[in-house]
């Protein structure tokens, strides 16, 4: 096969590949050349997800009309004065974006120096299609449209429109959150979604962004070491997401992902949050030009620094010295009127009826949580029936009671009678053959999501209407998500409806959770959707969405639990399948054999 040169529209089009992805791509294309070119306001119109439309207007320095047929030209650009590569500064530099950009859409480019006339050049899918005068203000303006129409075969690999907006309105909050000195608004199918002004300080743009209360839960980064800067904000480690989409990584001004920096992140919060518990961090790395190569990914990414172990260091120890000099903080308390509303209720005894108390027969009414609980000698599967979820209400303060029948005996039931709890997390029970301990959290968190298993199964989990719906505002995709998801979350106890674009108000919650902090579950739920791998269905993903909501109402560790109630999720555990481990593979219960505790007493 002999060797033939590749026409110039292919190579466009091949270009394209690397550099235009999907939409988002695109339009981080256009905001940083906006960027680079001087802008104080940059304007973002999409519709459509960007399938059909991007449009990015900005008041920045501009072009002649020779500057903009050169700018269409591959490997043009006015980024790099030198043919230093290395010392780049700029945020675009391969001259690459706008004619592959072109080859595979109908682009117009208009723009205007200050005392200089507007031009415009209309180019479709490679082909120059018009130009000409245009009047227009200082700056220039890209309108994309129809993106890959011609190219079939790369239309086809794109997601909805929905996805393809999540993932250009995140580029372009990266990219706003490296610049906080300009300003940027954002509008999808001609409503504004994203309105920032120039001028403010890093961690107010930072919370614009997020999470507005992250600035009074959050921790500020300034740390020189050499020639290096390292800037930014950090959660406190009590103000968690679910998943790590909250984290931002910038090295010079350009948002990149890195897997060096995301390993410095965990490094830094280990042993400090829970391994599904993710900090909201943005960081600001400023490193000498020539210590990091920004030009080994054709999207410019990825970074590759020369010393990597400085730099993880630097990191890690920097972070670990600020979060321990906030130790004592932790996520801001409620206002005081808020924890004036709390009110405790007098634990009284039951009153005495029928039992056996020191050989007299009495009869107490024993609750468990609320609800009355058939005497132990009931059938199993009864008190699994009955038995009303742990979070319900307050637990019974653990201390001597009456009982309701003689003690039973301890060879009646595989994980034996309760006999006490230790540090108010373990529940300590005397079975036939020996000892058993039993993780309180781990195991009633594995019964919950049971429980909701087999509300997905068909038989729909009993939901609790609150008194007032509560509304949680989220970013719009989160919302988007769990609007889809509606329908699956009722059979679980979660009825939620949209509440304008940017909330959700919830009107129930599953009756087992018992009271519950209704933001964090669904701000978790939602982080839970977006989190999982998007080849999981919707089925696959409410099933791990269930373990979240698992963790939400069991009973938790340093709970104080009256003997009946640790009895009922003995009980309850030997009829529940899977119970043996939670729902992060832990185990739930440990047996100590009859043998080895005489051992310890030198009895063998």
């Amino acid at each position: 096969m002999s060797i033939r040169r590749l026409p110039e529209k292919l190579v466009n089009r091949i270009a394209a590949g690397e550099v235009v992805e999907r939409p988002a791509a695109a339009l981080k294309e256009l905001v940083e050349n906006a960027i680079d070119a001087g802008a104080t306001r940059i304007s973002v119109r999409i519709a459509e997800g960007g399938i059909s439309r991007l449009e990015v207007e900005d008041d920045g320095c501009g072009m002649t009309a020779a500057d903009m047929a050169l700018a269409l030209e591959r490997h043009a650009t006015s980024k790099l004065p030198t043919d230093a590569i290395e010392d780049v500064t700029t945020m675009g530099f391969r001259g690459e974006a706008l004619p592959s950009i072109a080859s595979v859409a109908r682009l117009t480019l208009e723009s205007r120096v200050a005392g200089g006339d507007g031009w415009k050049r209309v180019i479709d899918n490679g082909a120059l299609a018009a130009e000409g005068p245009a009047g227009r203000g200082v700056g220039t303006r890209l309108l994309v449209e129809d993106l890959f129409m011609r190219v079939p075969a790369r239309r086809k690999f794109l997601r909805s429109a929905r996805s393809e907006y999540a993932a250009c309105l995140d580029a372009v909050k990266r990219l706003a959150m490296a610049r906080p000195d300009i300003g940027f608004t954002v509008e999808h199918d001609g409503r504004r979604v994203l309105d920032v002004q120039g001028g403010q300080d890093q961690i107010a743009r930072v919370a614009a962004l997020t999470q507005r209360d992250l600035a009074e839960n959050s921790i500020g980064i300034d740390l020189d070491r050499g020639d290096v800067h390292l800037g930014g904000v950090i959660s406190l480690p009590t103000y968690n997401r679910g998943i790590a989409d909250h984290q931002y990584l910038f090295v010079n001004g350009r948002p990149v992902k890195d897997r060096l920096l995301v390993g410095a992140l965990r490094g830094a919060y280990a042993d400090l949050l829970a391994r599904d518990r993710h900090p909201v961090v943005a960081l600001f790395l400023d490193i000498p030009t020539s210590e990091v190569d920004v030009n080994v990914h054709p999207a410019k990414t990825e970074v590759r620094f020369r010393d990597p172990q400085l730099i993880r260091g630097m990191i890690v120890g920097g972070l670990r010295r600020a979060l321990d000099e906030h130790g004592f903080r932790s996520v801001q308390r409620p206002a005081e009127a808020a924890l004036a509303a709390w009110q405790q209720e007098p634990v009284a005894p039951p009153e005495p009826t029928t039992g056996f108390l020191f050989g007299r027969r009495t009869e107490p009414a024993v609750h468990l949580f609320g609800t009355d609980l058939p005497p132990p000698a009931d059938d199993v599967a009864r008190v699994y029936d009955r038995l009303v979820p742990f979070a319900s209400a307050a637990p019974i303060a653990g201390r001597a009671e009456v009982a309701v029948a003689p003690p039973p005996e301890a060879d009646d039931h595989p994980l034996g009678i309760a006999r006490g709890q230790i540090a108010k997390t373990y529940i300590v029970a005397e079975a036939e053959d020996g000892l058993v301990i039993v993780d309180q959290h781990a195991a009633h968190e594995r019964l919950v999501l049971e429980q909701l298993r087999r509300g997905m199964g068909g038989q729909a989990v009993p939901s609790q209407g609150l008194l007032l719906p509560e509304v949680v505002e989220l970013d719009e995709p989160a919302c988007d998500r769990l609007e889809a998801a509606a329908a699956q979350l009722s059979a679980l106890g979660v009825e939620l409806e949209r509440f304008g674009p940017a909330a959700v108000m919830v009107r129930a919650t599953p009756a087992m959770l018992g009271a519950i902090d209704c933001n964090k579950l669904v701000t978790d739920i939602a982080d839970d959707l977006a989190g999982y791998d998007a080849a999981l269905g919707l089925n696959e993903k409410l099933e791990l969405v269930a373990a979240t909501m698992a963790c939400h109402g069991s009973v938790r560790a340093g709970r104080t639990l009256s003997v009946p109630e640790m009895n009922a999720l003995l009980r309850q555990m030997e009829v529940t399948p899977h119970s043996g481990q939670c729902n992060h593979g832990r185990p739930t219960w440990v047996k100590l054999a009859m043998d080895d505790v005489e051992k310890l007493f030198g009895r063998k």
